[in-house]
């Protein structure tokens, strides 16, 4: 049986890592092998110590595309893709007026069988890296909701704390796997066996999670 790719999509501090990791940790839990496939982009930008620049973009998203293929074939039930090629895309068009990555990242995005999509309920918050504040993040909102919308591409917009996240991604979730999928009332810190508030949105937590699991995943 092939892999069920779940796209978190949205642009920065939108909840995908938060809401990824929490379903991938929730989904284990409840006996359905999955994994999650970090965002390049920010992996590049950790690395680098700096953003792409315009010529750069189309890399980061073929490297993202290959990270979600190999993750599905890994042997994995479903696959949780922390961002596609497609929020790159938007970053192109918002911030170097670039198209050109569109069309191949909708292609890409085509294939992923759930497509959710942050809303922009939760507070925008700066990590000390790269994210350009929420006027960035309602451009790259805007953009997703367009091309989504354009190229016929099903999606739900997910709301509320990580709980309420969570809860709505597992009833999708289900639903392509035939059964029915409950969280606990508590969400599961990832990769710890412990537990944590649903409300944690310490965005130097988020980043040491992050940072281990790309330390994790194969080149």
């Amino acid at each position: 049986m092939a892999a069920i790719t779940v796209a978190l999509l949205g642009g920065e501090s939108s909840g995908k890592t938060t809401l990824g990791l929490a379903l991938t940790e929730q989904l284990n839990a409840l006996g359905v092998g999955a994994t999650l496939v970090p965002e390049h982009l920010r992996a590049w930008c950790e690395r680098e110590g700096r953003a792409p620049l315009a010529h750069e973009q189309v890399a980061i998203a073929n490297e993202q595309n290959r990270w979600i293929e190999a993750a599905a074939h890994s042997g994995a039930q479903v696959v949780v893709a922390d961002t596609t090629a497609l929020v790159v895309a938007a970053y192109s068009e918002c911030v170097f007026n670039d198209h050109a990555l569109l069309s191949v990242s909708l292609k890409a995005q085509q294939q992923s069988d759930l497509t959710l999509l942050m809303g922009l309920d939760i507070p925008w918050q700066a990590d000390g890296l790269f994210r350009d504040g929420p006027g960035m993040r309602a451009d790259i909102d805007a953009v997703l909701r367009r091309e989504l919308h354009s190229a016929g591409i099903p999606f739900q917009t997910v709301y509320g704390s990580t709980e309420a996240r969570l809860q709505h991604a597992l009833r999708a979730v289900g639903a392509l796997l035939g059964r029915q999928l409950a969280a606990h009332n508590q969400v599961l810190e990832a990769g710890t066996g412990q537990w944590t508030c649903e409300n944690c949105s310490d965005p130097d937590c988020e980043r040491r999670l992050f940072s281990g699991l790309v330390s994790r995943h194969p080149a």
